[in-house]
């Protein structure tokens, strides 16, 4: 049975759910979406899921994910998407549809690593995903119906080591600024507890 937390599993027009790893954050996107079906008849939820099937660690990973997320909400439908997320929600917004983006981490990654394989084009890469989160929050301001996005706080332990993963940890802090300032509401995630950070709905 799904649990509400702390937090009324009342769906915004735009949210950004934060936290670190299983913290809850998937499965308080699945209560919104959840919470949206049974509200009102002729309502639809779409998954877009941003997870490449690298390997096969991953493609068993996806496929599990696949199967709980059938049992907990089986009438929400699934995209695989890893790149083109903003082309994919302008293709599926609309005014009865819920769309779940998870995860903006993974996204985020495949854009860095996508065509930029070695630490000497990182400056590139950088460049080109900054470009591509741009177009991103303008398909969010632009979504014709509700949006949920998922993402990771990675920024709240050490310093990273390595330059290239203190520049990714950079990059998603950005990022993630970047969409609770375009987003009606951002929800911490802890434990499984969900804390309002923001909420203008």
């Amino acid at each position: 049975m799904l649990e509400s937390g702390s937090l009324p599993l009342a769906v915004a027009r735009s949210e950004l759910i934060v936290g670190g790893q299983k913290s809850g954050k998937s499965r308080r996107a699945e209560m919104l979406a959840h919470s949206w079906l049974a509200d009102a008849a002729g309502r639809q939820a779409v998954l877009i899921a941003t997870a490449r099937r690298s390997d096969e660690e991953m493609v068993a990973r996806i496929e599990r994910h696949r199967r709980d997320r059938a049992c907990r909400v089986p009438a929400m439908a699934t995209i695989e998407e890893p790149l083109a997320l903003a082309t994919v929600i302008g293709r599926h917004t609309g005014p009865k549809v819920l769309l779940v983006v998870d995860c903006l981490t993974l996204w985020l990654t495949n854009r860095l690593w996508a065509d930029h394989g070695d630490a000497a084009s990182a400056p590139v890469a950088l460049a080109d995903a900054a470009a591509a989160s741009a177009v991103l929050l303008q398909a969010i301001g632009a979504a014709a119906g509700p949006i949920v996005l998922v993402s990771n706080e990675i920024g709240l332990g050490v310093v990273p080591m390595g330059r290239e993963v203190r520049a990714f940890v950079d990059a998603l802090g950005q990022l993630n600024q970047q969409v609770a300032r375009a987003c009606q509401r951002v929800t911490l995630m802890a434990a499984g507890l969900p804390l309002g950070l923001k909420d203008l709905a």
